[in-house]
């Protein structure tokens, strides 16, 4: 008999098909009473295919008292209760590397769009300024800050943080970064103060994990390090940064500005920051493109089939 998988938030449809064909897939998010239907037949699922935003916490392991895996679309654990799957003997399966690239590339997009106005002048064409302006547009355009040569601190020198890294090199900056500790085997320096690394950068990039041991790591003290030159792009989580201090960082120019591809309680963007043309708001949307939402739709199955076929996983949270 196929193994029975409890879907636990709506995926791209090409994966429900095959997570459908290969499996015995019950969605969640049809059900009325989803903890109804968990207390009447959790037993039957050995299997869970969630997100990274959704995640799979206690009670829900808890309910299913078969599970043996969770296979999870995306790189963020914060959201999955790993304590309690490993006091379980449940495998957590999840879709790194792939998305290194993509998240690095819209790092550097942010940084460039933040540093150069270019959402800012994007709206200023739109608008009609430019022609109400007349040439040259400078004379009436803020002028931007340039990124060549630069100082690039780094939070969190993990995959992507190296990505982010070697692409540093292609714009001649100089990178230092910050983790709990040195990473072994990389050009770049480490800076052991967070403080300081702020203090010393020209444009901050936070890429650390999300979770309760860095919720709020970047907080008023490292904006006010990095000061009223200094630029901070987070392509994250959004609770490693204090949203109220960096909004308030903004509103008073204490910091020279922001690209955010991730808040603090998304779907809701702080409303101060919808005025600032000194902010680039994306919608969390790092990782997507074609090629690399299929590539981490493939490593959700490509998981659960290699647990089921040969019990281990292709990307092992635990390893």
């Amino acid at each position: 008999m196929k193994p029975e998988l409890l879907q636990t938030v709506r995926l791209m449809p090409p994966l429900e098909a095959r997570l459908a064909a290969a499996f015995t897939l019950h969605r969640l998010t049809d059900e009325a009473d989803p903890a109804g239907f968990l207390a009447a037949h959790g037993p039957r699922f050995t299997g869970v295919v969630t997100s990274a935003g959704k995640g799979a916490d206690a009670a829900l392991i808890d309910a299913l008292p078969n599970l043996r895996v969770v296979s999870s679309f995306g790189v963020g654990l914060d959201k999955i209760d790993l304590p309690a799957a490993r006091r379980r003997g449940v495998a957590v399966g999840y879709t790194p590397d792939v998305l290194n690239d993509c998240v690095a590339d819209l790092a550097f997009g942010l940084l460039l769009a933040v540093a150069r106005n270019i959402g800012a002048g994007e709206r200023y064409v739109r608008r009609g300024d430019w022609v109400g302006a007349g040439l040259p547009a400078a004379s009436t355009f803020p002028l931007g800050r340039k990124v060549s040569g630069a100082r690039l601190g780094i939070l969190g020198l993990g995959r992507i943080g190296r990505t982010v890294a070697r692409r540093a090199s292609g714009f001649d900056m100089d990178v230092r970064y910050h983790n709990r500790r040195p990473v072994a085997d990389v050009p770049w320096r480490h800076e052991p103060s967070l403080i300081e690394l702020a203090r010393w950068s020209d444009y901050l990039v936070v890429i650390a994990a999300g979770g309760a041991e860095t919720r709020h790591l970047v907080d008023a003290s490292v904006l006010d390090a990095l000061g009223p030159r200094g630029f901070i792009v987070n392509v994250a989580r959004g609770s490693v940064i204090d949203e109220a201090a960096l909004v308030r960082a903004l509103v008073d120019k204490r910091i020279a500005g922001a690209g955010l591809d991730v808040f603090e309680h998304e779907p809701q963007v702080p409303a101060e920051l919808f005025t600032l043309d000194n902010v680039v708001l994306v919608p969390h949307i790092a990782s997507a493109t074609v090629e690399t939402r299929q590539a981490m739709a493939d490593r959700v199955f490509d998981n659960l089939e290699s647990f089921f076929r040969d019990g281990r996983l292709l990307s092992d949270a635990a390893a």
